[in-house]
């Protein structure tokens, strides 16, 4: 087999392992302990806070590659990257101590609240592989396939990035630790 089909298939089995677990988590299968320590309950702030770093990042890194700064744009992509996996550790870590907190606002903004949060769920499942397979051409220099993915990833990443914002700041005022 070769290394571009490996690492195909390892991208999308992380995927889907990280997909599950956060289903798994999100759905109580994966039980909550009685007990959780008092900084899960900076973790969603926190996780905005990283969204948000990332948004700016990524748009950096888009102006960086327009202006053919390639360094400067796989340095912002590699910090981009880190601090997703760090939300992403975050996330786990907040959903395993947590439960989901429900939505209290009505009428119309309680529509648009479910469309950004439902269309956020299911594009950040759907980003990481590419986001992943992005990388994996970028770093092998092998650019016309960067290029290809990239042209989806990184709308879709930053869409991500920025709706994970608004749903904190939406969601927000009805925590209740």
């Amino acid at each position: 087999m070769n290394k571009d089909k490996a690492f195909f298939r390892f991208a999308l089995a992380l995927s889907i392992f990280v997909f599950l677990l956060v289903l798994f988590l999100n759905r109580r299968i994966i039980p909550a302990p009685d007990s959780y320590p008092s900084f899960v309950t900076k973790l969603p702030m926190l996780n905005a806070v990283i969204n948000s770093i990332c948004s700016i990042l990524l748009i950096t890194s888009y102006i960086a590659i327009r202006n053919k700064r390639v360094t400067i744009h796989k340095r912002l992509n590699i910090t981009t990257f880190l601090l997703s996996a760090i939300f992403l550790i975050s996330y786990v870590v907040y959903h395993y101590f947590m439960t989901d907190q429900s939505y209290g606002g009505q009428g119309v903004i309680r529509t648009v609240y479910f469309v950004i949060l439902i269309s956020h769920i299911l594009l950040a499942a759907a980003v990481l592989p590419l986001i992943l397979l992005s990388f994996y051409y970028g770093l092998g220099n092998n650019i016309s396939k960067h290029r290809k993915i990239v042209r989806f990833a990184f709308p879709i990443w930053l869409y991500v990035t920025i709706s994970g914002v608004l749903v904190y700041l939406m969601i927000s005022p009805y925590y209740t630790f």
